[in-house]
């Protein structure tokens, strides 16, 4: 049987910006995302589950106009990068094959937070009102719906018996109910927290702790690889160069072993959605 992985959209993001640098590129986020997700799939041996589905959990930007409190200017919530950069990255999910993306909303309470370093000061007396900057404050928008979905698609995959094994990339014990039906029923519960460490309440009901991604440690020195080859090919371009993104996989080799002929179709699909020639 196969399986399926579900994704904790804002969780993702957080460990993605810790490992990787923050970014704004929601196609190369959607490349990793998407990567990391079917590396889960590899076995002992070269052998290969199949995958039922990749479920993205996340909320649509919030669409409105505010006057900030500090410059006293209108600010477009919807056009601010964040929101345009969540726009994209859900935008670039929705092209990819096996990619399902479930949406939640964002809960408006109409209230301007101070960041918490900020806060401190100005508690503390060591910062006026008068010195913060734009940037210091921010709008309190919260999720909703997202955490439900996920447990309602867990037990109705579980339930349904459409699959025997579920992988789910999060970091907290909200979880934990929906492990322990889906492990009552028989289903191989696997954590990807993404390096984070986590609770003895969730190592408590789980019956694996995998993470796909690159460590910490050598995610910033692959960062910092990338930054130096980056300004290298600024200052010196080279007409043998390739746009990104490059082929992963030597054209005359077979993606994986023969026999697993449905799998290789869809690996091949995927080689074919990077490199826009779907």
């Amino acid at each position: 049987m196969p399986t399926a992985i579900m994704v904790d959209g804002g969780f993702f993001l957080r460990r993605y910006r810790i490992l990787k640098g923050h970014t704004l590129d929601a196609r190369q986020v959607a490349k990793d995302l998407f990567t990391w997700s079917l590396k889960h799939l590899e076995g002992k041996n070269n052998e290969l589950r199949e995958l039922y589905r990749i479920f993205y959990y996340d909320c649509p930007p919030l669409e409105k106009k505010i006057f900030h409190p500090l410059t006293k200017e209108l600010v477009d919530i919807g056009k601010s990068e964040e929101a345009v950069f969540r726009g994209g990255l859900h935008s670039e999910l929705r092209k990819l094959r096996k990619v399902a993306l479930r949406q939640g909303r964002l809960a408006d309470y109409g209230n301007w937070t101070v960041e918490p370093a900020k806060l401190k000061q100005l508690l503390a007396g060591t910062l006026a009102v008068s010195e913060l900057a734009p940037q210091d404050v921010s709008y309190e928008v919260r999720q909703k719906g997202v955490d439900m979905r996920i447990g309602l698609d867990i037990a109705s995959l579980t339930f349904k018996k459409q699959v025997d094994q579920i992988v789910l990339i999060a970091g907290d014990a909200d979880f934990v109910p929906a492990a322990k039906l889906a492990r009552r029923e028989g289903i191989d519960f696997i954590l990807d927290p993404m390096w984070k460490e986590i609770s003895d309440e969730l190592h408590e009901h789980i019956d694996g702790l995998k993470s796909t991604c690159p460590r910490p440690g050598v995610a910033k020195k692959m960062r910092e690889a990338e930054e130096a080859t980056h300004h290298h090919e600024v200052a010196a371009p080279h007409e043998d160069v390739k746009p990104f993104p490059a082929r992963e996989f030597p054209r005359n080799q077979p993606l994986v072993p023969q026999g697993r002929a449905p799998m290789r179709r869809f690996l091949e699909r995927r080689v074919a959605i990077e490199e826009g020639n779907s």
